[in-house]
């Protein structure tokens, strides 16, 4: 029941953080076309101000319960080593912890990332990660 609860949290987590990655990408960067630029940069502002507040938190809980639904399917390592679907996890928990330590580096700690600085490589890494999700279990 335990693994139910927070596999629903971690769900409802990354739709938050995913679905602020696609609205940003998709819709308010393009905000420039319809209005004047002081205009784009004011409502930005105004949506990002409630965005700073749901989302950094959505990151880290969807990190958190990400790692304790690893620690729950990833399983033993068999005597020909890895599994395909653990190769696949893997790579899944290291792109999701990746996303989470640059988040919590950038909004707690005040730390901008070196490269990577607009929200398209995020996103881009959220969609490798719901398309993994999808595949490990075919995988094995």
């Amino acid at each position: 029941m335990t693994y139910l609860i927070v596999h629903l949290i971690h769900i409802f987590a990354v739709m938050i953080y995913g679905g602020f990655l696609f609205t940003d990408n998709l819709f308010m960067a393009k905000m420039g076309r319809s209005l004047d630029k002081d205009e784009s940069i004011k409502c930005r502002e105004a949506i990002m101000e409630h965005v700073r507040k749901i989302v950094p938190k959505a990151l880290i809980v969807a990190v958190a319960s990400g790692i304790y639904l690893f620690t729950q399917v990833f399983g033993e390592i068999g005597e020909d080593g890895l599994s395909a679907f653990q190769k696949v996890l893997l790579l899944k928990a290291f792109l999701g912890g990746w996303l989470g330590l640059r988040g919590v580096l950038q909004v707690f700690f005040k730390i901008q990332p070196l490269v990577f600085k607009s929200h398209k490589f995020p996103f881009f890494l959220v969609i490798i990660i719901i398309f993994l999700s999808q595949v490990m279990h075919y995988v094995s």
